[in-house]
């Protein structure tokens, strides 16, 4: 008698457990040994050594001189490639002028790259007193609205990692893992993330998350503007308009 059940996908063990181990590298700040990785990830230290030679050989990770391994750039490169698969600019690109065109400030295309965010794409603000980044340049995920936004979305993966990174810019930069976390489950519940200036001094920024299907945020869109130019009313305004352009963008790419 025959079942017509789906079978179960088959996993290739050597395969799944490379790519754990590239995971948790890419995951670290620092390089890890042989009998970190194995007891982080349940495996024999044999096994460990014998995956890391082979990601080394391939060029994803590399022999550091304390004896220790680290992911390399290589990494990046195909993580950034993935990014681009995806059209991100080109889905996005609508939203950004729409943006622009509601605020007249600086607006900018986001993607996580460790424990920051690299700006990918922006339109500037044409106003006389104005918000600047460079494409290319980066943030600390903890300190801007485009960072706190895909922080708060994926925070159970990235929490031990970012305990330790909460570095501090001025004075309104939260530093502290409570208050982090109160402010990250606001930006849930509110569907944005607000800087106050958290990371260059009366420099404020809005973010909202744009999501896979299965929720994992692959970019955010955010707003960045001085002090003195946001309205009265402008921080729910604000919030609202990169929320809702960040969930159009979410749900292109649902239907891509």
């Amino acid at each position: 008698m025959s079942s017509d059940a789906p079978k179960e996908p088959k996993v290739d063990s050597t395969l799944s457990k490379g790519l754990a181990i590239l995971e948790n590298l890419v995951a670290s700040q620092q390089g890890k040994g042989v009998t970190e990785l194995s007891k982080e990830l349940g495996l024999t230290k044999s096994n460990t050594f014998r995956l890391l030679q082979t990601l080394t050989t391939l060029g994803y990770v590399q022999h550091q001189a304390d004896k220790t391994y680290a992911a390399t750039l290589k990494t990046w490169r195909v993580g950034r490639a993935s990014v681009e698969n995806l059209n991100l600019r080109e889905l996005s690109a609508p939203e950004l002028s729409f943006l622009s065109q509601e605020t007249g400030e600086t607006v900018y295309l986001a993607v996580r790259e460790a424990l920051s965010v690299v700006y990918i794409d922006k339109v500037d603000s044409q106003k006389p007193i104005r918000s600047w980044n460079a494409i290319g340049g980066t943030a600390p995920l903890h300190c801007v609205g485009t960072g706190k936004a895909i922080l708060a979305a994926e925070y159970d993966r990235l929490r031990d990692q970012i305990t330790g990174a909460l570095t501090q810019h001025t004075d309104r930069t939260l530093t502290d893992l409570e208050a982090l976390e109160a402010d990250l489950a606001a930006t849930l519940k509110r569907g944005f993330a607000f800087d106050t200036g958290e990371f260059r001094d009366r420099i404020l920024s809005f973010g909202a998350a744009i999501t896979l299907p299965g929720g994992e945020p692959v970019g955010a869109l955010g707003i960045s503007l001085p002090d003195i130019n946001l309205p009265e009313g402008g921080e729910d305004r604000y919030g609202a308009l990169v929320a809702h352009a960040a969930r159009s963008v979410s749900d292109k790419l649902r239907n891509n």
